[in-house]
């Protein structure tokens, strides 16, 4: 396949990731809430859920995915009721100005694996991969060269597209020398959070 071939896909995912969804909700909240580096752990559980998912079209295995379907709804709730535990303990107790620096390098199967199922759950995804990426991307046509590129323009796209947002909200945190500022953002980052848990529940 020559670059030509790949430019659809890169435009459409593009358009597709930029798009605000629980993923970018979730993502905000969590760079508001715990910081850059959790928050990048986060963004590379969506970017893995992205990646599972293509895997499945490129391999064709739509049909099966239709018939474990009873396995994305387990992750799907699985991933909403975190998100609404983390709301809940940001909008109750919030952010320990005094602890901030401290705990910013941890978490990371916590946020990673939260990335992840958030993706798995959101129907936005399941819809590109599964079904609008046929039209414009020849599946029959994709060989394992060609695969380990889309892998690596997915994860690309997905990082110059997220990571602003994220990079955005991790440095409202200056705000946290101010108690006021401090309620504001950790009633945002609940908000955030409280919302991608909503869209992924709700949004069929």
């Amino acid at each position: 396949m020559s670059f030509l071939e790949y430019l659809p896909y890169i435009i459409a995912l593009s358009i597709a990731a930029a798009i605000p969804g629980p993923g970018i909700a979730a993502g905000v909240g969590k760079a508001l809430g715990s910081g850059l580096r959790p928050a990048f752990y986060f963004m590379n559980g969506l970017v893995l859920g992205d990646l599972t998912y293509l895997t499945f079209a490129i391999l064709g295995l739509a049909a099966i995915a239709n018939v474990f379907s009873g396995f994305f709804i387990v992750v799907k709730f699985a991933g909403a009721a975190y998100l609404l535990w983390l709301a809940w303990s940001f909008w109750n107790a919030g952010i320990d100005p005094n602890k901030v620096n401290t705990q910013q390098g941890k978490g990371f199967w916590s946020s990673f694996i939260t990335g992840y199922a958030v993706t798995m759950g959101n129907p936005k995804p399941i819809i590109f991969y599964m079904a609008l990426l046929p039209s414009v991307i020849d599946i029959e046509a994709v060989t394992l060269h060609s695969y380990l590129i889309l892998v690596l323009l997915t994860v690309l796209v997905l990082f110059a597209v997220v990571m602003p947002y994220i990079l955005l909200a991790s440095k409202a945190r200056v705000f946290l020398s101010n108690p006021r500022s401090l309620r504001i953002l950790n009633r945002s980052a609940a908000g955030a959070m409280a919302g991608a848990a909503a869209f992924i529940v709700f949004k069929k």
